[in-house]
């Protein structure tokens, strides 16, 4: 794993005690009613992680960047939260 990834990863999972590595997280990153489970960790990719570390994310683990997009908008919505990757 990068040092960009790793980096996202500690990120993500600072203060919480269930640790995601970059396999579920992307899992999360492309599946609502998963992402649900892990809120706090998916609101810190989105709202934490700069954009264009979210983009070297998904494309290391081949998420569309579109996709990406959509579902922080998706996700934005469930939340009441806002996102720079958000449509």
């Amino acid at each position: 794993m990068s040092k960009q990834l790793a980096s996202v990863l500690t990120t993500v999972n600072a203060p919480y005690s269930e640790k995601l590595d970059g396999a579920m997280l992307a899992c999360c990153l492309s599946d609502i009613d998963v992402a649900k489970q892990h809120p706090g960790q998916v609101s810190s990719f989105l709202g934490e992680v700069a954009p264009t570390q979210q983009v070297e994310f998904a494309a290391a683990y081949h998420l569309p960047v579109d996709d990406l997009k959509a579902f922080a908008g998706d996700f934005a919505a469930w939340s009441g939260e806002s996102y720079p990757l958000a449509v």
